[in-house]
Parts: structure tokens; C-alpha cells; sequence
């Protein structure tokens, strides 16, 4: 039987080919760019005035490179790909208002998952 590892409380648990199948796709949506100072940035990010949870995010990582503390990485998930869309489009009318301010210059992509394992 093909599956998924995972584990739950030390024990190891096998998930089928079918319930993997269930997830579906996902899709990411990653933002990139520099911030002049990454407090600032970090409380205007977690504002949230876009409202990440009730556009579908399904799950988040913040990423700052270990070399340059004033630039960040921003993956973000979704069960769909309107829904990637629309948070994109929602985040560059935000974006109009703060460009240069607590970021500048993002560059983003959307892109499906196509594979992810845990170790």
C-alpha cells in the first residue's frame, strides 16, 4: 500500500493514496521584498487588513534570510487558486498605500504544490 508517513504522538501513521487524493490541490502564494525595518513591517503584517484566514489562507510561513535581517519571504496557502488570486489582488491595493513606507518592490508568484514531505 503506497501512503503518507506521518506521526502522531511518536506513533506512526500510515495515510492512504484516497484521503491524500481528498486534500486536493494546493497553492502558494509567494511574496517577496525588502522592509526598511522588519518591526514595522511585522505589526502592519499582522494587522492583517486583508484578513488572510477569511480569504482562504489556509497556513503561512514568514521567512527572513539569515544574511539580510530587512528582507522577508512570505508563503502563503490556499485551497484554491481564485482564492490565491483574490488575496493577491486584495494585497496590491494595500500595497499602493505603504510601498516605500514599511516595504518596497514585491515580487510575487503563485504557484501549485505539487509535492510536500515531512521528515
Amino acid at each position: 500500500m503506497q501512503g503518507l508517513l506521518l506521526s502522531h504522538r511518536g506513533q506512526p501513521i500510515l495515510v492512504d493514496k484516497y484521503l491524500r487524493k481528498a486534500w486536493g490541490e494546493m497553492y502558494m502564494l509567494r511574496i517577496e521584498h525588502p522592509v526598511p525595518d522588519y518591526d514595522s513591517w511585522k505589526r502592519a503584517f499582522d494587522s492583517d487588513p486583508v484578513g488572510r484566514e477569511k480569504s482562504g489562507v489556509r497556513r503561512y510561513q514568514i521567512l527572513r534570510p539569515v544574511d539580510n535581517p530587512n528582507h522577508v519571504m512570505i508563503h502563503l496557502e490556499f485551497d484554491t487558486l481564485s482564492q490565491a488570486e483574490a488575496l493577491l489582488a486584495a494585497l496590491r491595493n494595500v500595497w499602493k498605500n505603504v510601498q516605500g513606507k514599511i516595504m518596497m518592490s514585491p515580487q510575487v508568484q503563485i504557484a501549485e504544490i505539487m509535492e510536500s514531505r515531512i521528515f
